[in-house]
């Protein structure tokens, strides 16, 4: 009996409990060295970026995140939509992995049938009138454009110039990645929408005017983009790396340059496109940004700001602010080489450039007082 109870328990050494702890600790401390060195030591393009966390979380909807913050504070309980459920962490992680969203087919279908891809806008600020159905649509051109255009005889409104203000430097370049985009109440039928004559440069070279008269230094790019598609042999969608190294060269060359305003034209009715003001028609803008670039939120604030303004001063004169990202979209559009650089559709095709051109002179009266604001602001 006294051999069986001295082989039935076993010893307790403290040596060995100690060494096992040990043992364990060295192993966590090993592992986590090891993630460490992973996530610092490995190159830079598999870091762990807050650009990297923000594309990822893209993924996910916002009403996500709302249930997230509930769980750490019970006051967000009251943010999130009525009758929604909480998401599971399955449906958390497949919308992580693959990008779609539970019980929303447009997060599929939206990529393979032509006409939903504007399920990659979201619209940030809606102006009168702007919801999904009214978002700017861009169309292809033809390969060959032809000059056929008549710009006709256009009014010229009369302008104080006395006491004009002045800068001296240049301070605003004006572009047009898609300088051929025209209009039909100037050509001579609606087989095509572009011209290589008539068409959005003269916007920019009205509004780049207008500037002018407000005292602020202007360069109106006078590039021809198309003509580097075709010299190329680039699809449409290539634009925007075909206009950036025009740019970038003039960022380069003046450096007083403060904002960049690349001007299009829409392709939607004229309803959407125009509003009546004191008994004159404009055209509308509407601010277009890329949300796939990591300090898009600058640019983001910077037309929103603009489309405040506009409508403190004109009602219904913008349609309103959207950014843009994911496929069969360009999704930066330039924006990343500088926080005030901003997409505008000015009016669309069946805008005439009388009413651009009011919209142009508009538009230059208000961003100057934002301009000269903000000129103030910096001095001081």
């Amino acid at each position: 009996m006294r051999r069986f109870q001295r082989w039935g328990k076993k010893k307790y050494s403290p040596l060995k409990t100690w060494t096992k702890l040990l043992t364990a600790g060295v192993a966590v401390l090993l592992v986590l060295f090891i993630g460490i060195g992973l996530l610092t030591g490995a190159q830079s393009t598999y870091r762990l970026y807050s650009g990297t966390i923000q594309h990822i979380t893209t993924k996910l909807e916002g009403k996500s995140f709302i249930y997230l913050f509930e769980m750490e504070n019970r006051i967000f309980k009251s943010a999130h939509p009525d009758g929604e459920k909480l998401p599971t962490f399955s449906n958390l992680t497949f919308q992580l992995l693959t990008s779609l969203t539970p019980n929303d087919p447009r997060s599929l279908l939206g990529r393979e049938i032509p006409g939903l891809s504007s399920y990659n806008s979201h619209i940030i600020i809606a102006g009168k009138g702007t919801d999904y159905t009214t978002l700017p649509i861009e169309s292809e051109p033809p390969l060959n454009v032809d000059e056929r255009g008549e710009a006709g005889e256009l009014e010229e409104e009369k302008k104080d110039q006395e006491d004009k203000p002045t800068i001296g430097e240049d301070k605003v370049y004006v572009y047009h990645t898609h300088n051929e985009e025209s209009f039909y109440p100037h050509l001579p039928d609606e087989s095509t929408a572009y011209d290589g004559k008539v068409n959005i440069t003269l916007v920019g070279e009205r509004l780049g005017k207008s500037l002018e008269d407000k005292g602020i230094g202007t360069r109106v790019e006078t590039t021809n983009f198309a003509d580097i598609l075709r010299t190329n042999g680039w699809q449409h969608y290539r634009s925007y790396d075909a206009a950036r190294p025009v740019v970038e060269e003039a960022m380069n060359k003046y450096d007083s340059l403060t904002y960049y305003f690349d001007l299009h034209r829409d392709s939607i009715d004229r309803k959407h496109t125009t509003t009546t003001i004191n008994g004159k028609d404009y055209a509308r803008f509407a601010f277009v940004i890329g949300a796939e670039h990591p300090n898009y939120e600058e640019n983001l604030a910077f037309a929103s700001e603009m489309h405040k303004r506009l409508e403190e001063e004109y009602p219904g004169i913008s349609r309103g602010v959207i950014t843009k990202k994911g496929s069969g979209v360009d999704g930066v559009y330039n924006q990343d080489l500088n926080p005030n650089a901003i997409l505008i559709e000015f009016g669309g095709v069946y805008n005439n450039l009388d009413e651009l051109y009011r919209s142009a002179d508009i538009f230059a009266e208000v961003f100057a007082d934002y301009m000269y604001e903000d000129e103030k602001v910096s001095g001081e």
